[in-house]
């Protein structure tokens, strides 16, 4: 037979769900019922599944790719992972003998095909990019288009500049007045100058007005904030290089992993998705266990489509990243993957409260944009506070409000009920709106719990 490592826990593969409906579907078909000639191997998972046709469903898991699980089924879900898959997963987390590990020759043409077919385009696509880091780039044009764009921002953090200053002369109860049609205006205009990230700045400060009481003040901050950086943008030759590079990031210019890549088994600490009307985005959070660095990896899709990879929490890999440039930004590039993804019992030290807080007052220090920065707690309890919640540090005495969104999630209540009252370590993201949770380990050596 082939070597079988230690499989996933049920609770990471629903974190491979894409919606809560998805979740429920997957955990109901996680029992032998509906299931025949299930089967696993190093490489992959499979089973037929009883559907409401004549034929069951050919369900398919890749389990070895390095980048995360890949699935195939003939459902006509457009879900990915679908229910299906999500149950056959959850039946050979189970390790019970409904999906056993068979000879490589035993594996159903269907399934092995499928997987014999990644395999091949994994290598062909590894070639194809080295092929095509070998190729002549055209340097002169690359610096033609770059400085272009440029001249085009430049333009439009001007304009921006001018309709602050419109705005503050004219008193922010105008702003009230004006509604929601004023700021995208100035949204579609930074839009055109090639500033995405602008935009996205002012259509956040649309939505402040008569936004509930305070609203002028929070404003108010909003638009020094976007002062900030478009006079960073105007001035980046005088920033030293790193502020500089976070003004591009911040202001929406692409940038390329720069810094000597890092390699470590990196643990999976967080996966969530966040999607608006045309674009789903991915925030995976890792941890490197050896070098204690945390990472984040960003990804893209269509509205509607997951974006790749998928890492379940728990699970490590042993892999490279690439930082990106900029001061104090946690963003890397998945490099090299020396080995498919596997769980481990190891989990990121912890911090209190107080320094958590702490932490983030520095990072703000290099990047005055910045929402939250990653964090592990250690020893706190959730606790009532008010008609709000709070993480109360078992050890200092000191307590971190969470988020609004961090309240309105399912996730709360998994994370009380874990709790129970005692201690727990808690990883998540900590900013001027509070603490928002992501996973939770419980006390002694038990897996994580995914929050959101």
């Amino acid at each position: 037979m082939t070597q079988q490592g230690v499989r996933w826990s049920a609770d990471q593969v629903l974190a491979l769900a894409p919606d809560v409906a998805s979740r429920k579907a997957g955990s109901k078909l996680g029992t032998a019922g509906p299931w025949s000639q299930a089967g696993s191997s190093d490489e992959g998972v499979w089973g037929l599944c009883k559907g409401s046709g004549s034929k069951p469903y050919q369900t398919v898991v890749d389990i070895a790719d390095a980048a995360g699980p890949a699935y195939k089924c003939s459902c006509p879900s457009r879900k990915f992972p679908c229910k299906h898959a999500l149950g056959l997963l959850l039946l050979w987390a189970a390790e019970d003998a409904a999906v056993g590990t068979v000879w490589a020759g035993q594996v159903p043409d269907w399934a092995g095909q499928w997987l014999a077919g990644r395999r091949r385009r994994a290598v062909e696509k590894t070639a194809a990019r080295a092929a095509g880091e070998t190729g002549a780039a055209d340097p002169e044009a690359a610096r033609r288009r770059a400085e272009r764009r440029a001249e085009r921002i430049t333009a439009g953090a001007t304009e921006l500049e001018q309709r602050l200053t419109d705005l503050l002369r004219g008193g922010l109860a105008g702003a009230e007045q004006e509604g929601y049609g004023l700021w995208e205006e100035t949204a579609a205009r930074m839009v055109d100058a090639q500033a995405p990230g602008l935009a996205a700045r002012v259509r956040e400060l649309g939505a402040i007005p008569a936004s509930g009481p305070g609203w002028p003040v929070r404003l108010l901050e909003e638009c020094a904030l976007l002062h900030l950086l478009d006079q960073g943008w105007l001035r980046r030759e005088r920033l030293p290089e790193p502020l500089a590079a976070t003004v591009r990031s911040r202001v929406g210019l692409p940038g390329s992993p720069d810094g000597p890549p890092v390699r470590d088994r990196w643990l999976v600490l967080a996966q969530y998705d966040t999607a608006d009307a045309k674009l789903t985005t991915r925030r995976i959070w890792l941890h490197g266990i050896g070098s204690g660095r945390t990472a984040l990896l960003l990804s893209y899709g269509a509205a509607g489509r997951a974006p790749e990879p998928a890492l379940p929490v728990g699970l490590a890999l042993d892999a490279e990243v690439t930082p990106y440039p900029g001061a104090g930004q946690p963003r890397a590039a998945l490099g090299e993957q020396f080995a498919p993804p596997a769980p481990v019992r190891a989990r990121p030290p912890g911090v209190t409260t107080a320094r958590a807080a702490a932490r983030y007052g520095e990072a703000l220090r290099e990047d005055p944009w910045l929402e939250s920065v990653p964090v592990t707690l250690a020893e706190v309890i959730p606790v009532p506070a008010g008609d709000s919640w709070q993480l109360a540090d078992a050890r200092a005495g000191t307590a971190l409000p969470l988020t609004a969104a961090a309240r309105s999630r399912p996730g709360l209540w998994r994370l009380v009920a874990l709790s129970g009252g005692a201690p727990v370590t808690v990883f998540g993201e900590c900013g001027h709106r509070g603490f928002t949770p992501l996973t939770a380990w419980p006390q002694g050596d038990g897996a994580p719990v995914t929050l959101c």
